[in-house]
């Protein structure tokens, strides 16, 4: 029953996104930005070197947009996704810029990443491809895909991405710090995970390609 549900919900979400029209940004004007203010964190191209900060290479530019839009406060209410650094990143960009900003990473090509941890590859190996039954977590790849390339304006690219990043994202997603998730889909799943299943999982996603 739970691979017919998680079927049928990727079914729809290819539908949304057959529905919607093609993203809009232009990469070229988002240039200076990136030089002037995105670089020192993320790297000009997006591979950012440093593993607090996401690789942004090679993502999704409505992923891109959306998150870039969370990070702003609007009509009064505090921003979506709370974090002191983006929060002033974000402040002085229009919803061009932001696009703008989407279109520019998403075609930077993205580096590969690697695993690092031998203990954990099997376990996250396991939680990716298979979920935990008995927790009711789902495979991470029903929704992410079998070498975590995401789908595109529904589930983010994952592979490569630093592991450490990941790891905080999960625990954040698990305690509610971070909320800007659709439906509560990653806080239900991160929910019932432990801090060794988080870090499994982390890991082996960071040397997918």
């Amino acid at each position: 029953m739970k691979r017919i549900l998680a079927l049928a919900a990727t079914l729809a979400a290819v539908a949304a996104v057959a529905a919607e029209p093609p993203f809009k940004g232009d990469a070229a004007k988002a240039q200076a930005m990136v030089n002037q203010v995105c670089a020192a964190c993320h790297a000009s191209d997006g591979n950012s070197q440093i593993a607090v900060n996401p690789k942004l290479a090679g993502q999704f530019p409505e992923y891109l947009y959306k998150q870039l839009t969370n990070f702003k406060p609007a009509a009064g209410k505090k921003a979506q996704r709370e974090n002191p650094v983006m929060a002033g990143m974000v402040a002085s960009l229009s919803p061009e810029d932001m696009r703008n900003l989407a279109a520019y990473f998403a075609v930077q090509a993205a580096k590969p990443g690697a695993a690092k941890s031998k203990d954990l590859v099997a376990l996250g190996q396991k939680i990716y491809r298979g979920g935990i039954a008995s927790k009711g977590v789902a495979a991470c790849a029903s929704c992410h895909g079998p070498n975590a390339a995401g789908m595109p304006a529904q589930y983010p690219r994952l592979s490569g991405q630093h592991a450490e990043y990941i790891e905080v994202q999960l625990k954040a997603f698990r305690s509610g710090e971070r909320a800007n998730d659709p439906n509560g889909s990653m806080r239900g799943v991160a929910g019932r995970l432990s801090d060794r299943e988080i870090q499994a999982a982390a890991d082996y996603i960071a040397g997918l390609r």
